[in-house]
């Protein structure tokens, strides 16, 4: 029997058009825009100004707190101008242009192909290089990597596990990248579990993607103390406290994260940029970005690099469509619309989703009919129609009390929801109001 989670979870439609095909590379933008906040925590400070050459992999903005990531240049070129971009957030904030002219790298990258599985590196310098790379979660959360594989005091990590799921319809970043760069990312698991110190790593894959459960079963065997396990196919298999719970039976409870269980959670392109920046010397500037959609004649995997205008993704994917109604940062159920085709690339841009305008559309309001199918879909345990209801009428402390700040926004209760309510849209704005009125709180 598969293993999951045990609690709610719903099956939407796979539509995982590109999962067969192969990653190519995107042509290097004549323009990037290089946001300097492309993580969870502070802003990175920008050291470079305009009118200065740079080469490609060279830092031009850093690190301005114990959480906060590096920024590393994309392209070889000329710094046109420090302003302001709307990212895929929708929000406004620091970038920096940058003119591209030919690929000059860093002369401290090995660009070789040739696999590097003896990790020389100590513990401290992983952690190090990790910092200094700029890695980042690349399953979305973008939370510094550096960050994550220091344990804290008191805490212990028992066990690495190892992200491969990719339950969200449509991508397939994660999955060509088992494929095609196996043997990278299981050094990069090795890398991580030296980092933390631990002797076990479980990777889990969901069962759709047999081929890659296949051949990094196979590859495993060469690895000391990694395993690969198939999961049953389920949303949202691949959050991190329902990937533990599938994997090791361990619960994390409310408020505590997967250190408190002994477990760390990294996603499998993360362990590949873990590789690549410890055995290769290379700075975190480009990933894999699976651009899909119903309509796109020609949709793909594509290494793009980071600060790439979304309208050249496009256009390598046949163009857009006349018919797309909504541009989809991410999967579709817990993406983000976005505004247009000139937002840049960043770090956490897994997959670009064009949906026509007969799927773009929300259906009609209903009443609630008090069905409770959001509540068996919840896999937190929660009760979705409450916390949306207290948020709608801004009664924020009962639904702190009823741990809205539980809600992963994984989607399923707008998913499973008959009437069509916008569940997710009123805990999102609960859920943010909850965390802004706690830290007015504690500065008192």
């Amino acid at each position: 029997m598969l293993k999951s989670f045990p609690s709610g979870g719903v099956h939407p439609p796979e539509f995982k058009l590109t999962a067969g095909l192969q990653i190519r590379q995107l042509p290097v933008p004549a323009l990037v825009t290089i946001p300097v906040s492309q993580h969870i925590g502070a802003p990175a400070a920008v050291l470079v100004k305009k009118g200065d050459n740079v080469k490609t992999g060279q830092l031009i903005a850093s690190v301005t707190g114990f959480v906060s990531s590096n920024i590393h240049s994309s392209v070889s070129g000329t710094v046109n101008k420090i302003d302001t971009v709307t990212d895929t957030t929708g929000y406004k904030q620091t970038a920096v242009f940058i003119d591209a002219s030919g690929d000059d790298w860093m002369e401290t990258i090995d660009r070789s192909s040739s696999l590097v599985r003896e990790i020389k590196a100590s513990q401290a310098e992983i952690i190090e290089k990790c910092k200094e790379s700029g890695i980042v979660g690349l399953g979305g959360a973008t939370f510094p990597s550096h960050v994550k594989l220091s344990v804290p005091k008191g805490k212990k990590c028992e066990v690495l596990i190892i992200n491969g799921v990719e339950c969200e319809p449509y991508l397939t970043s994660d999955h060509r990248l088992m494929l095609e760069k196996g043997e990278e990312v299981l050094t990069g698991v090795s890398i991580l579990m030296k980092a933390l110190g631990v002797e076990k790593a479980m990777i889990g894959i969901e069962n759709n993607k047999k081929d890659a459960v296949s051949h990094l079963g196979k590859l495993s065997s060469g690895y000391k103390g990694i395993t690969v396990h198939a999961l049953k196919v389920k949303y949202p298999q691949g959050a991190e406290k329902q990937l533990i719970k599938a994997l090791t039976g361990r619960e994390v409870p409310s408020g505590h994260l997967p250190v408190d269980v002994g477990a760390v959670v990294h996603n499998v392109g993360t362990a590949f940029a873990v590789y690549e920046a410890v055995q290769k010397n290379k700075p975190l500037f480009e990933r894999v970005v699976t651009i899909t959609g119903k309509s796109l004649s020609n949709p793909g995997n594509y290494l793009v690099r980071v600060g790439t205008p979304l309208k050249n993704l496009i256009e390598a994917a046949g163009g857009q469509p006349e018919d797309t109604g909504k541009i989809i940062s991410g999967g579709p159920m817990m993406g983000k619309a976005i505004p247009g085709d000139g937002v840049p690339v960043v770090k956490g841009t897994s997959g670009i989703v064009l949906f026509p305008q007969t799927d773009s559309v929300r259906n009609a309001v209903n009443p609630c009919i008090r069905c409770a199918k959001c509540t068996f879909a919840c896999p937190m345990n929660l009760e979705p129609f409450l916390l949306a209801t207290l948020s709608a009428k801004g009664m924020f402390e009962r639904a702190e009390n009823e741990k809205i700040t539980d809600c992963m926004e994984c989607g399923s209760c707008s998913y499973t929801c008959p009437a069509a309510r916008p569940l997710l849209d009123y805990i999102r704005l609960g859920k943010s109001t909850v965390i802004k009125l706690a830290r007015q709180k504690n500065l008192k």
